[in-house]
Formats: structure tokens, sequence, C-alpha cells
């Protein structure tokens, strides 16, 4: 049994599993960055466009992954407005290509990782803030070492919420990426190609490795979430 397990795990390639893990680390990176500000600017909701721009954030949750990664290889192509700004800085096109998948998938998982955020800087209030703001502390030393303390719980359930939906992409970097083996096939596309092929072991073996892998997430923010209940 093991023997026969062995030999199946050689026919199944290493390489789309590391290129997910690589897509997801860079998206979760990218998304931390740029999540942090725009969730606490959301949240504290003091402008006008926070409806609009919320909207815009949360609309890969509801629109299908097919429409959003055909209007992203749109935006990509060379008629498109990302495309000729790529082309005219000399980087070409980012269709079908590791640049193009980490663009439509921090496009799409953009909602896992700001959600989260937002949530826990609602929670947070604008106390801590006025508070450092009496000790003459500057906004931003105050947000880097008394709000992200305080909204932690909710930072490690943003980042592990948009690592695990990057490894699970199909829709967006299908249409983005092309499945290209090597190259811009990850774990989610393979399992595909396996299917095709009516290889259904090699696709066992990728999909029950994805399906533990995502139980695994759940389990640590189920505990995440019943530890800081006990506090």
């Amino acid at each position: 049994m093991l023997k026969d397990f062995l030999e199946l795990l050689k026919g199944v390639s290493l390489s789309p599993v590391q290129l997910s893990l690589e897509l997801a680390a860079v998206t979760t990176l990218v998304l931390l960055l740029i999540g942090l500000p725009l969730s606490w600017w959301l949240a504290r909701g003091q402008s006008r466009w926070c409806p609009a721009v919320n909207a815009v954030v949360t609309l890969p949750l509801v629109l299908p992954p097919s429409v959003l990664g055909f209007y992203i290889l749109v935006a990509l192509g060379p008629n498109g407005p990302l495309g000729m700004l790529t082309e005219s800085l000399g980087l070409g096109t980012f269709n079908f290509s590791f640049p193009g998948l980490v663009i439509g998938s921090v496009i799409y998982s953009m909602p896992f990782m700001v959600q989260p955020l937002v949530t826990a800087f609602e929670g947070i209030g604008d106390r801590p803030m006025e508070v450092a703001a009496t000790l003459r502390c500057h906004p931003f030393d105050a947000f880097i070492n008394v709000v992200m303390p305080l909204a932690r719980p909710g930072i490690i359930t943003g980042i592990l919420m948009t690592f695990a939906h990057t490894i699970g992409e199909f829709g967006v970097v299908l249409m983005i990426g092309g499945n290209i083996p090597g190259k811009t096939q990850v774990v989610s596309t393979e399992i595909y190609t396996h299917v095709e092929a009516m290889e259904y072991a090699q696709a066992h073996v990728l999909a029950g490795g994805m399906l533990i892998f995502s139980f695994i997430v759940l389990m640590s923010l189920n505990l995440l979430n019943k530890r800081r209940g006990g506090e």
C-alpha cells in the first residue's frame, strides 16, 4: 500500500505546488501592505467615498471568477490600460506570466485581507489613537505601536485567509495564466489537467492535499477565535 502510494507521488509534479506557494506568499505580502492603510481608512469611514471603495473591494466575493479574470486579462493585454503602461515601461505585457497571476490574485483575494482588518480596526475604535495623541505620539507611531498590536487577531485572520484563498484559486488564474506547465500552472489548474486526462489517482493526491490544507487553516482560525473569546 505504502509502496503504491510512493509510486503515485512520483507521478505528481511538485512544480505547481511550489508555484502555488510562491504566488500565495507574494499575494499575501502585497495585500498586507495595501490592506493595512486601506482597511484603516475604510474603518474610520470619514470620507463619502468609503461606501464606493468598499463595494469595489468586496466585488470579487459576488462576481464570477471568469468575469473578473476576463476583465483583468483585457486590462493586462496590449490594448488594455495596464498592458499599454507596462509596454511603455519596456516590461511587455503580463498576460500568461507570474506577475500577471500576482495582479489577478491580489484583486481576487483582496476582500479576504481587507474585511478581517476592517472588522478588527472598527472593534478598536478611536479611543487608543486619541489617548496616543494626548501623549504627543505621532499618528504613524501610534498606528504601529498601539493599533496593530490590538488588531493582531484580525491581521492573522487576514493573512491566513488570503494565503489559503490564493492557494485554492482556479478561475482567475486559469483565465490570466493559461495553465502553462512550469510557468503559470498552479495546484488547482494541475488538478483540472489531471481530471481532463482521466488521471484520477494523481488528481486525488493534489485534491486531498488541498483538502487537508484548507481544514488546517480553518481549524487554526477557529482555535484563534476561541482563544480570543476566552481572553
